[in-house]
């Protein structure tokens, strides 16, 4: 049995699929399958990653036959997966030839962890920006190391998939949702964040690349839908566990959603729920001016 499994989905990312699975063939650390799951691209994606396979008996591809959606590519990879951790790279991101080898030591001391790394920001030529992942997700002021699962219900998600890697066993039951198109990885880290503690790398051991077309960038009806959904889903999946605070907050940030897309009667509702769940709260009369105004309060 290999010792990692790399999950690495693929969709019309001709341009920088080579660089991305070079990164992994070169680690300096050895003992891993990268399985690369291509989501139906219709570029020049697939003839590429076929040639590593028959470079490198490490390289595992598979191919949709229609494009599935990136939860589905996601869980289709960690359903193949044989190794003891995943790790994962998307295939527009780039890895450090150290990157395994230094997560790895620190999984020697508590297999547990969920660890991941700050991540250097780089263009589409693979330029640096001078940005940090952090810095672009609002993560630089929150805690990153240890028990993060309130953190990351405050402060959406700041974890940068492509450094992560943890134990297969402490993946969440069921993986990646597939209801979700853009934000399957925050429901995803904070399912792993209830389950684990992590340990962050300050040293950028993953560089993410911006190019126009990175769905963190995306705000589409979509992607407040997806919002919507998330938010109801760790309300009632994780509610009692919540501090008023929490859930407050969660509700308020789902009324704003709705009023992204134009349901004004439903953004009020949520706000006011926002309001009974927690109604001595600091940001309480923020909360009902936004919903007797209709301004939008960003927290």
């Amino acid at each position: 049995m290999v010792l990692v499994s790399v999950i690495m989905p693929s969709y019309n990312h001709e341009k920088y699929v080579s660089e991305a699975i070079n990164s992994v063939l070169s680690q300096s650390f050895a003992d891993f399958e990268l399985i690369i799951i291509d989501d139906c691209s219709n570029d020049n994606s697939q003839n590429i990653i076929r040639e590593y396979q028959l470079k490198d008996s490490r390289v595992h591809p598979f191919f949709h036959q229609k494009n599935m959606g990136i939860s589905k590519t996601y869980n289709d990879g960690v359903r193949r997966a044989l190794g003891k951790f995943i790790a994962f790279l998307d295939s527009d991101d780039l890895w450090l030839e150290t990157k395994l080898e230094k997560q790895l030591a620190i999984l020697k001391t508590n297999e547990d962890l969920a660890v991941w790394s700050e991540g250097e920001i780089i263009d589409q030529n693979g330029k640096p920006t001078g940005q940090t992942f952090t810095q672009i997700e609002n993560g630089l002021n929150v805690r990153k190391s240890g028990d993060i699962f309130q953190e990351l219900l405050k402060n959406d998600n700041f974890v940068f998939d492509s450094s992560l890697i943890l134990k297969k066993e402490n993946l969440p039951q069921k993986n990646f949702d597939e209801s979700l198109k853009y934000l399957n990885d925050y429901r995803f880290v904070v399912d792993v964040a209830k389950k684990c503690e992590f340990c962050f790398i300050v040293e950028p051991l993953a560089k993410y690349r911006v190019h126009g077309k990175n769905t963190i960038f995306n705000k589409s009806p979509a992607w407040h839908q997806d919002r919507i959904s998330i938010y109801t889903y760790f309300i009632n999946y994780y509610g009692n566990e919540l501090p008023a605070k929490t859930k407050s907050h969660l509700l308020f940030r789902m009324g704003w959603a709705y009023a992204e897309l134009g349901e004004r009667d439903l953004a009020r509702r949520r706000i006011f729920d926002a309001i009974r769940a927690n109604p001595f709260g600091k940001k309480s009369m923020a909360y009902l001016a936004a919903a007797l105004t209709g301004i939008r309060v960003f927290v």
